[in-house]
């Protein structure tokens, strides 16, 4: 592949480039992985009216005790600055599908909590989308190929983040 900068720019002095496989290994990633979260969000657009996002917090609700978590730990566990989960559960509340209610204990603290409505959507919404991730990803890929994906994909969670975004099991399973 061609040097982005020509040799001797002073650009280049300090900077380690990537060579041609790690290039080309870069540009694969990066490219599948749009390519799929793109297909993935047409899909719950299309097909369940919601984003990707509101259907993680579904999920994340669906999943925790009581499906009620503090909205800093929704907002932790998803990734999201506190203003944009705060934003999305505002969405999900006008649609009733989420219910935020106060922390006793913290006044500044407050629970989202997946309503039967929401419960309702999510379970609507989610053979589609699991279809969607079989057919999109898992489909394309032999056991091996998805034993490597998921080593690689838990070395980069486990290198990026001081703690998993997903709760996990004992076994890691």
């Amino acid at each position: 592949m061609a040097q982005l900068f020509p040799e001797g720019s002073p650009v280049t002095a300090d900077t380690q480039w990537l060579d041609d496989d790690e290039q080309r290994t870069w540009r694969a990633f990066l490219t599948a992985q749009r390519l799929l979260f793109d297909r993935l969000e047409r899909q719950l657009q299309r097909d369940a009216g919601l984003p990707h996002a509101y259907y993680e917090i579904l999920v994340r609700l669906s999943e925790a005790p009581d499906r009620t978590l503090r909205m800093s730990q929704l907002a932790d566990s998803s990734l999201s600055s506190r203003s944009r989960l705060s934003h999305a559960v505002a969405r999900l509340e006008a649609s009733g599908w989420v219910r935020r209610r106060a922390c006793a204990e913290d006044r500044r603290g407050s629970f989202a909590e997946l309503t039967p409505e929401g419960l309702a959507k999510l379970e609507a919404s989610a053979p589609g989308h699991v279809e969607a991730v079989r057919s999109d990803l898992f489909d394309a890929l032999d056991r091996n190929h998805q034993h490597a994906l998921r080593e690689i994909s838990e070395a980069l969670v486990n290198h990026l983040s001081d703690s998993p975004p997903w709760p996990v099991d004992g076994d890691g399973e």
